[in-house]
């Protein structure tokens, strides 16, 4: 579950952010010491976002002094690291960045759950003043908040699925995997059908009610590997690792009996109706999730006309 959430931030092997960089260029100079680090710690390894002083960008879970550090609550402090009996073999003491000091506390998701630790390092042994230990608090709490901006600047406030910035992320990185591996995948492009006129007569408050609605019934008929997200307004997408065409359409014709269950159930004077266009990735044609999404947009607007006559 840990990891799961570590994953979903989707900030692992990201470049270097300004955000995090001047936190750990603040601790080096509050705390007099040379390596500071933002450290995320991963299933086999611990990774820096931010690392100030420390020129390598991951190292061994198994060698990680943050690796013992999520497991507590609290400011993890190593005073000795070479008669710290734990650490006093650890290749890190022994050998660069020759660590002979270590505190990092915790930081923590919206979950709580940990993801890693801010820490600082120094190369001799020394003691933390209950006001540094309440300064590298601090420190890892601004860091928890910016983790959370990440994690909410990839977030549709209303619906709680990826946004377009967060889709493209995750839909690439699922196209390219799928690519790597010769897999066949597949994207709906989703649009509300008449969604203006339900915000026109039953209000804006109503129109969100619908959304949300839409949103959650997307979700309870996918499947947990695919991606769906809300791109803007009344318009969704849906990518399908590992699904042909005719697995969309099945996807498709669950959504829509589910989603008349909702109508049936809701009974709000309304119905939500939707009109897709799906498109199946051919890598000779689609070098992108950008290309996916733009022969999606064109097909749904073909099925959208064809829907409007079919009700006319």
């Amino acid at each position: 579950m840990r990891i799961e959430a570590l994953r979903s931030l989707d900030i692992l092997d990201t470049p270097a952010e300004e955000r995090f960089d001047r936190l750990t260029r603040l601790a080096r100079r509050l705390f007099d010491v040379p390596i500071a680090l933002v450290s995320l710690v991963d299933h086999n390894r611990q990774w820096f976002k931010s690392s100030a002083g420390l020129d390598v960008q991951e190292t061994n879970r198994d060698i990680a002094f943050c690796a013992h550090a999520i497991h507590g609550d609290d400011v993890f402090i190593v005073p000795d690291a070479q008669q710290d009996e734990r650490f006093a073999d650890n290749p890190l003491v022994a050998g660069p960045p020759y660590i002979g000091f270590y505190a990092g506390c915790p930081i923590t998701d919206m979950g709580k759950r940990k993801m890693g630790t801010f820490c600082i390092i120094d190369r001799r042994p020394r003691e933390l003043s209950k006001d540094d230990i309440d300064a590298l608090r601090d420190l890892a709490a601004i860091a928890e908040r910016e983790l959370a901006m990440v994690k909410l600047a990839t977030l549709d406030e209303l619906t709680s699925l990826a946004n377009r910035r967060g889709f493209m992320t995750l839909a690439q990185n699922s196209l390219d995997l799928c690519s790597r591996h010769g897999m066949p995948a597949t994207l709906v492009f989703i649009d509300l059908y008449k969604f203006k006129e339900i915000n026109d007569s039953h209000g804006h408050m109503e129109g969100d009610r619908a959304l949300v609605a839409f949103a959650n019934t997307l979700i309870g008929t996918c499947r947990s590997a695919d991606i769906v997200a809300r791109l803007g307004g009344d318009e969704f997408v849906a990518f399908l690792p590992n699904a042909t065409q005719q697995a969309a359409e099945g996807y498709i014709a669950r959504l829509d009996e589910a989603l008349a269950d909702h109508n049936r159930d809701a009974d709000r004077g309304y119905e939500i109706q939707f009109s897709s266009g799906i498109v199946e990735f051919h890598p000779e044609r689609h070098q992108s999730i950008d290309d996916l999404l733009l022969a999606g947009d064109a097909l749904m607007y073909e099925s959208k006309e064809q829907d409007e006559a079919d009700r006319a």
